[in-house]
């Protein structure tokens, strides 16, 4: 599944955006290969993913 796949889905369900670097978060701590942004300064994310809207893309990406 694509990030505007996801990005999608999640607006259809949600009624709400996400951005692009939550969802490589959540796929980070999931344990998911991700790459490395071209523009990332240093070991953390800038914007690291929301806990409320963690657990909400996690199941998108499960296909639950």
């Amino acid at each position: 599944m694509t990030y505007k796949q996801i990005q999608d889905e999640y607006k259809n369900k949600y009624n709400s955006s996400i951005k692009t670097c939550w969802i490589a978060d959540t796929k980070r701590k999931m344990g998911l290969p991700v790459k490395i942004a071209y523009n990332r300064i240093g070991e953390t994310p800038k914007y690291p993913c929301p806990k409320e809207k963690f657990e909400e893309i996690k199941k998108i990406i499960q296909g639950e």
